[in-house]
């Protein structure tokens, strides 16, 4: 995949798939630390922990219930790939929370791309979802929240799609793009740039 937003996409489609009615999706990323953490919690319905012993297999599959596809394994490549780990929580009925801890510096990081998209993407087939999505770098930080986003609609559904288009752009400019092999001191030296407006 090109794009970190693809990732996010294929993740948060499992929580769906689980049952989920609340995902939380947190990207941070720190210059300084060179660190990127990329965050995805649901309260869906969780993996058996024998499940959770094969996620990341990409030749696992459920013959009764194909509950995952390449999603994590890929998300799981990614994240070795740019010198991080990957963590998988999850309870049975309390839901999951997977998190990738890469290097931001790594030539093997691909672009943030095109979050307004894949929440987009997530609300237009799951209207009712609870959804938030955060994202931080540095000192800069921005959130949408489906549920508050409804409250100001007004009844107006938030698959209109001039709320649709709204909250495509609304996301892209509160997410930051994350450059990939850019130089740390040069990032820090460019700190006008990652300041909100």
């Amino acid at each position: 995949m090109k794009e970190l937003a693809l990732y996010v996409l294929d993740l948060a489609q499992n929580s769906v798939v689980a049952g989920a009615k609340n995902i939380t999706i947190h990207i941070t990323a720190d210059v300084k630390a060179d660190h990127l953490s990329i965050r995805i919690a649901d309260d869906g319905k969780g993996i058996s922990p024998d499940l959770l012993k094969k996620v990341t297999d990409p030749f696992f599959t459920s013959r009764k219930e194909r509950r995952f596809g390449l999603g994590i394994p890929f998300f799981k490549d990614l994240v070795e790939q740019c010198g991080g780990t990957l963590t998988i929580k999850s309870k049975e009925v309390e839901g999951t929370i997977i998190e990738g801890k890469l290097k931001l510096s790594s030539v093997d990081l691909v672009p943030l791309g095109d979050m307004g998209s894949t929440i987009v993407s997530l609300l237009v087939s799951n209207p009712e979802l609870n959804l938030v999505y955060s994202f931080t770098l540095n000192d800069y930080s921005f959130t949408f929240d489906s549920e508050q986003i409804r409250e100001v609609l007004q009844g107006v559904s938030i698959t209109e799609p001039s709320v649709l288009n709204w909250t495509k752009d609304y996301v892209n400019q509160g997410s930051i793009e994350i450059l990939p092999n850019i130089n740390i001191s040069r990032k820090e030296g460019a700190k006008k740039d990652y300041e909100a407006d």
